[in-house]
């Protein structure tokens, strides 16, 4: 069994020591700050192994990741490019769920002349968004437009922000604050956050989408010279995108992030009923005709191993799961700084952990 150390035992970290334990493929040492959550993931993972330590303490990070194959991180993405740094130090192939540019940028400078693989914003998006969006563009020339949107949203909605805490309180500030990548007429630009709003039907049910930080991940550089619009937004329940506005503009939250996390925090219940929504959209050429091709999927909270899990924590675990798996088979480059949109869709699909987006 290989070795691997998950970093972060939260509710993404915990589905992905829970799925890789279960695997029987991997030997997972689950490492947080929280013995709480330790104790939480030993039961929901049965064999695992558990380390407490700081994500800033550099000597701790040694020494969880000595002898490791990999290190997959689920802490919070401004944690990352110190275990990055780590991992390089170790020589241990590096994988993570951020959705930061900057954080991205400073894991591929690391990876620069590095012995292993360093395979940043894997997940859901960026991570298996950017595959489905590869896969409808391929075999197109004369690609005109690419859009990918994804949203984590709560079955049933009931407050004035029609929105439930699902995932990293922290990742979700931060894109709603950060400038964004897209590419418009063919050059890459920065948007504002929360712009952009458009209304959209996926699976019956009507959604906004607006711009957010981050869900781009690579493919803007992949695309560079061939595409000639290409843009990620998020997806809510209509009317999300102007409270988010009122709070991070009008009353100046973008300015206080912290205060923002600890009132979202205090006073939106988080929720197990959740969906994932997923739609990547391509219009390009083929054979001399002008196409369209869509990915769309909804992806409900489910039972899984006897454990009853979100739906955000079933696709983003699953995505990373499904990298490393796709490593170790080989799959993808094994050193040097990785894209997700390298690793084919058929390949992701086919996989175990992939399957769940099947």
């Amino acid at each position: 069994m290989k070795p691997v150390v998950v970093l972060g035992a939260g509710k993404i970290g915990r589905m992905v020591v829970h799925f890789l334990q279960s695997s029987g493929d991997y030997q997972v040492t689950a490492v947080d700050a929280d013995p709480s959550y330790l104790r939480e993931t030993e039961r929901l993972a049965p064999g695992c192994r558990t380390a407490q330590a700081r994500f800033d303490d550099a000597a701790a990070l040694d020494r969880v990741l000595a002898g490791a194959y990999a290190v997959l991180s689920c802490a919070p993405f401004f944690c990352n490019e110190r275990i990055a740094e780590r991992a390089k130090a170790a020589k241990v192939h590096y994988l993570d769920l951020t959705e930061d540019v900057r954080v991205t940028k400073a894991v591929k400078a690391l990876a620069d002349g590095a012995s292993t693989a360093f395979i940043p914003q894997c997940g859901l998006a960026p991570g298996f968004i950017t595959i489905a969006a590869s896969h409808v563009i391929e075999g197109m020339s004369e690609l005109h437009e690419v859009r990918m949107r994804v949203g984590a949203l709560p079955e049933h909605p009931s407050n004035a922000i029609k929105y439930n805490l699902t995932w990293s309180t922290d990742g979700l500030i931060n894109e709603y604050i950060q400038p964004c990548e897209a590419v418009v007429d063919g050059t890459l630009v920065l948007v504002p956050a929360l712009e952009g709003v458009e209304r959209m039907m996926i699976g019956g049910i009507e959604l906004e989408a607006f711009n957010t930080s981050g869900g781009l991940g690579t493919l803007a550089e992949t695309l560079q010279g061939r595409v000639r619009h290409l843009n990620y937004k998020t997806m809510r329940y209509p009317g999300h995108s102007s409270v988010m506005k009122m709070l991070l503009h009008d009353l100046r939250f973008r300015e206080h992030p912290e205060e923002l996390k600890r009132v979202l925090e205090r006073a939106i219940p988080g929720t197990t009923q959740d969906i994932v929504a997923i739609f990547a959209s391509a219009v390009g050429t083929v054979d001399g005709r002008l196409t369209q091709r869509t990915y769309a999927k909804i992806i409900r909270n489910a039972v899984i191993g006897g454990h009853h899990w979100t739906a955000i924590q079933i696709t983003t675990a699953a995505g990373l799961c499904a990298m490393l798996d796709l490593l170790r088979a080989n799959r993808i480059p094994q050193q040097g700084f990785v894209r997700n949109e390298q690793a084919s869709y058929a390949d992701f699909i086919g996989n175990r952990f992939g399957a769940r987006f099947a």
